[in-house]
């Protein structure tokens, strides 16, 4: 007996797949767990359109995260930042923080998590930060970190006490 799969049934197959079954294993196991359903020129028909609708729908996500890919190597984020003695920052550019700034600049919401920084950002320069944006599209977007020209007073010695 010829049977669609509607879930995925160990030994046998994924959802959506045709399989040849014995009747009495598809008549007593199978359609009674609503595990499958008869193989019948409809529900072919039926299982062919969703088929090519999930297609259309993975193509279109795919060409969308294409796009958002290409659109985040072309961003350039700038922060200006408090820096110390020797160009040291206080705090650090987290990923958080290029998070906010892609939603805030750009209009881009992206999860933190799929910015993939090793390590936060604590020093002053240019980096690339990779957006995960799918399993198959990764961007590079381009951190600035620049001073904000408010340095931090140096840290005065306190004398130690004259003794008398």
């Amino acid at each position: 007996m010829k049977v669609i799969l509607l879930h995925e049934v160990p030994g046998l197959g994924q959802p959506g797949e045709v399989k040849e079954v014995a009747a009495g294993y598809a008549r007593n196991y199978l359609l009674p767990r609503q595990l499958v359903t008869p193989a019948s020129a409809a529900a072919l028909a039926t299982l062919n359109d969703r088929v090519a609708a999930a297609k259309r729908r993975v193509e279109k996500l795919d060409a969308e995260h294409a796009s958002l890919a290409e659109r985040l190597s072309n961003v350039t984020l700038t922060f200006a930042v408090r820096v110390g003695q020797g160009d040291r920052l206080y705090g650090s550019v987290t990923t958080q923080d290029i998070a906010n700034a892609l939603r805030e600049q750009e209009g881009i919401t992206i999860d933190r998590r799929s910015i993939a920084l090793k390590e936060p950002l604590r020093a002053l320069g240019s980096f690339e930060a990779p957006v995960r944006v799918s399993a198959a599209h990764e961007a590079k977007v381009k951190v600035n970190i620049i001073s904000s020209g408010q340095t931090a007073p140096a840290a005065t010695e306190t004398p130690e006490p004259v003794e008398e």
